[in-house]
């Protein structure tokens, strides 16, 4: 009888098997909704690229098809660049860029399109930060001599002139 009683609770869902999965859709439901994507710069898309041809287009129709570029190269400003990346991020974790796509866009001297050259995640090379400190004169100063270090530099008896004698005018 007992047993039977504990059978029509598991079968009925009211007994702690319910509770459980209650429990663990909670659980899926708060981690799902922990993880984020976030876009940064401008992501062209292959529909807005499509839109522009080599030799025909011009600079304005780049500008209407792409938008302004993120960036221009620093000594040609012939070359165009657009970046864009899209992140997750879950919970507390690190973001991890799941797409990265730079086009650069490089005019002739008519100002036509000469050149189209897209690069994503998969051309991304990874290099070794430098972690060098340049060094500099003088010493690290602590929080105290940071805080404190100035009381009694400076005199409120009145100003300095240019030679360094105080009020004389000599």
């Amino acid at each position: 009888m007992v047993q039977s009683r504990m059978i029509d609770r598991r079968l009925t869902g009211t007994g702690l098997g319910a509770g459980m999965r209650a429990g663990l859709l909670a659980l899926a439901l708060a981690t799902a909704a922990c993880g984020t994507s976030a876009l940064r710069g401008n992501l062209v898309e292959d529909r807005h690229l499509s839109q522009l041809q080599e030799g025909v287009s011009t600079t304005d129709d780049v500008i209407a098809a792409l938008g302004p570029p993120t960036a221009r190269a620093t000594f040609d400003e012939g070359i165009w660049y657009y970046i864009g990346e899209r992140t997750e991020q879950f919970a507390f974790l690190s973001p991890e860029v799941v797409e990265r796509r730079v086009v650069r866009v490089q005019f002739d001297g008519q100002g036509r399109v000469a050149s189209l050259q897209q690069l994503t995640l998969d051309d991304a090379r990874e290099f070794a930060l430098v972690s060098r400190e340049t060094p500099t004169l003088g010493r690290e100063l602590g929080l105290l001599e940071q805080l404190f270090g100035n009381i009694g530099r400076f005199d409120a008896g009145g100003a300095v002139d240019t030679i360094g004698t105080r009020g004389t005018g000599i």
